[in-house]
């Protein structure tokens, strides 16, 4: 199956792909005056734990999948040789441990098929809870329900993502920008699919508002991708030959709402949807704060994506840091589940 592209060529395509991972490795594209917001708060320490740390359990459930940790590593790449290694080390670390993954948008996988298999996954990861991607914005050029179906059968996924990135379209030359009539047709795909759907930012965040239309549509879990990691308007301005281009990145580069915010405002208007917090996440410490504010499971992109590109073995180290970190934020605040320190009430505004 293939579709013809609507501007971009195919080429142009799988030579933005190889663009965007040396970007965000090589250059300075993360948020420098936003931040994600987690610096506003602070653990309640509690000296007396009465619990042996080797009780923690970390174990979660999302869409009906078990996970051994709460922790995504979020949609990042795919179409390239390069991405076909990243995302094999990705998947290989994930099934070690219980982690969910997603992979980049798919969509070069309809107009270049011969490029699927950089994003097929599932032999490396049998259980894990993984996740197809494509722009909500495509549905708009030329992709419907059968398109959405081949990206799940080719990863065998059990949900798709369809990320919004209204900033990074309008930033990037030739960019996608119709997004006229989305939520009708997201909320078509939602009742059409066999596997949920999810909607995910790409770090300019999600408001409560706008989380409420999305529900409304039949999305199954929200990822709020919030300001605070890494900026798109930076990636799409660091590539762009247009001078016009180049400064609309710069202009907008802080753009988006805090991580922090986006997981509070969403979860205090919707106590129960899923919630994925991603944007800015750099450690088990900020994960913690994560669970804490309200989200269910936690993605991190850029340090899985620095792990990946050095080896399978930088990966597992990476993600041992994490799970290490996370249970000692657990352990020094008397928490030995995540349901526990989402309950606790010992994450607090700074003063």
């Amino acid at each position: 199956m293939s579709i013809t592209p609507p501007i971009n060529t195919a080429t142009e395509i799988e030579t933005r792909k190889a663009d965007h991972l040396r970007v965000c490795l090589e250059e300075d594209v993360q948020f420098q005056r936003v931040t994600s917001g987690f610096e506003n708060y602070r653990f309640t320490h509690c000296c007396l734990p009465e619990f042996d740390r080797k009780d923690i359990n970390l174990q979660t459930r999302f869409l009906g999948k078990e996970l051994g940790y709460p922790l995504l590593i979020s949609s990042m790449t795919g179409g390239t040789e390069l991405a076909r290694l990243v995302n094999t080390r990705l998947a290989t670390v994930a099934q070690r441990y219980g982690l969910a993954m997603g992979v980049g948008s798919q969509r070069i996988a309809l107009e270049q098929p011969q490029l699927a298999s950089t994003f097929a996954v599932r032999s490396f990861a049998p259980n894990i809870l993984l996740l197809a991607n494509l722009g909500a914005v495509q549905l708009n050029y030329g992709c419907g329900v059968k398109e959405c179906l081949h990206l799940i059968e080719i990863l065998e996924a059990d949900a798709l993502i369809l990320h919004l990135n209204p900033l990074q379209e309008c930033v990037q030359s030739k960019g996608d920008t119709n997004f006229r009539g989305l939520l009708a047709k997201i909320a078509q795909l939602c009742q059409q699919l066999p596997v949920p759907v999810v909607v995910k930012e790409v770090g300019n965040g999600i408001s409560a508002p706008m989380a409420k239309q999305l529900i409304e549509a039949g999305v199954a879990a929200i990822d709020v991708a919030g300001a605070g990691g890494t900026s798109w308007a930076k990636v799409e301005s660091q590539r762009a030959k247009d001078k016009k281009q180049r400064r609309l990145g710069q202009v907008f580069a802080e753009w988006g709402i805090p991580t922090a915010e986006c997981i509070t405002t969403i979860r205090e208007m919707f106590p129960t949807i899923p919630l994925i917090a991603s944007g800015g996440i750099k450690n088990g410490l900020d994960v913690a704060k994560a669970l804490a504010l309200g989200a269910d499971l936690v993605g991190l992109a850029r340090p899985f994506l620095e792990a990946a590109v050095e080896s399978e073995a930088a990966v597992d180290e990476f993600v041992d840091f994490l799970i290490a970190e996370l249970e000692t934020a657990l352990f020094c605040t008397g928490n030995s589940t995540v349901s526990q320190l989402k309950n606790s009430g010992v994450l607090q505004i700074q003063k």
